[in-house]
């Protein structure tokens, strides 16, 4: 992407993000006891978290968890009611994120209706002190890729849905944050333009750009994310990397293995391969393997009793680990409302919001 390259240029001239205090993980933003309440209901419940310059930090979990309060109040929309926040884009430690160096996503598009688009980025871009002519030079090379060369001129509300929100996304990026705070990215994009924006934020990671970002689209965030934090409720449930939150949640890998005969519960229990799923009658079964175990001991212990004749291994998804750790059983919800949960809407409605 032109703009990112252009990006990475600028960035090592104006302030050698990863490199200012050495080294790459000097935080960027601490989070410590961070309460929000609205009337009798806690939003946000003391919440603690350290986002590292450079990289990719997703907070996930279903409408209700608690992102987007998370989010408004790392922008100064609103504060909290406990706890503190601080920040450093590598000029000193502050209370509150410095708008010249920060774009902010909304999760509800804040754009100009009756605005033209090339008019309106430009002037955003503006307010954040980019000059005019710099500002239209970046804007246009964003619109082509955006596929959006030729609609400069069109007004905002003419532009479809998706296409106002690539609107807004130029606009919150154009002026090369330091930071860039991007509550559900992804959402109303269809998978080409989903894919758009992962390999976006992936170049926004590589020219220094510390990037945090909320969304249920936990598939999504999995291949783009150096860590994440998985909300329910308000709080937190799992954080780290995504080999750390494996780790936590009990399991590393999952083996599901294809016997030529159907086997019972009792007989593979006698293989001491551990706790199992039965599949198809009996001839499939899946074993979670937690961590220090391998695929090969499993193989070896089932080899020895049964005829396999296939082997599968793979690690759980991230919304597995979140459907387990909140107390529901994955497989229960791919039933009557399992696409909404392959979505990343976790636990049903009424369990999800606070």
């Amino acid at each position: 992407m032109s703009g990112a390259r252009h990006s990475r240029g600028s960035r090592r001239h104006a302030g050698n993000l990863t490199g200012m205090s050495g080294s790459r993980h000097q935080p960027t933003i601490v989070v410590e006891d961070v309460v929000k309440r609205y009337a009798a209901v806690t939003a946000v419940d003391r919440v603690s978290f350290a986002v590292e310059r450079g990289e990719v930090f997703a907070l996930l979990g279903p409408n209700g968890a608690g992102k987007s309060t998370l989010v408004r109040m790392l922008c100064g929309i609103i504060a909290p009611d406990e706890g503190r926040l601080r920040f450093d884009l590598g000029d000193g430690e502050r209370q509150s994120a410095d708008p010249l160096r920060t774009g902010y996503l909304p999760e509800d598009r804040g754009l100009y209706a009756d605005a033209k688009v090339l008019p309106m980025i430009v002037y955003l871009a503006g307010l954040r002190g980019l000059e005019r002519a710099e500002a239209e030079r970046r804007a246009r090379t964003w619109l082509e890729r955006f596929d959006l060369a030729g609609r400069e001129d069109e007004r905002v509300d003419a532009l479809s849905k998706g296409n106002q929100q690539k609107v807004q996304l130029i606009a919150s990026l154009l002026h090369e944050p330091a930071l860039a705070i991007l509550d559900e990215p992804f959402s109303g994009f269809d998978p080409v333009n989903q894919d758009l924006v992962s390999r976006l934020i992936g170049e926004l990671r590589d020219a220094g750009t510390t990037v945090l970002l909320s969304a249920h689209h936990m598939d999504l965030v999995e291949a783009i994310a150096d860590r994440v934090l998985l909300m329910h409720r308000g709080r937190e449930v799992l954080g780290g990397t995504l080999d750390a939150v494996r780790a936590a949640s009990g399991v590393t890998r999952r083996v599901r293995v294809t016997l030529a005969e159907p086997a019972t519960s009792e007989a593979l229990a006698a293989a001491r391969v551990g706790p199992t799923r039965a599949r198809e009658g009996g001839r499939v079964h899946e074993v979670d393997l937690p961590e220090g175990r391998t695929v090969g001991s499993v193989l070896h212990a089932l080899t020895a009793r049964f005829e396999v004749v296939d082997v599968h291994s793979e690690a759980p998804s991230l919304r597995e680990l979140y459907l387990r750790a909140v107390g529901v059983d994955p497989e229960a919800e791919n039933g009557a409302d399992g696409a909404s949960a392959r979505n990343g809407d976790g636990a049903r409605p009424g369990r999800s919001t606070p």
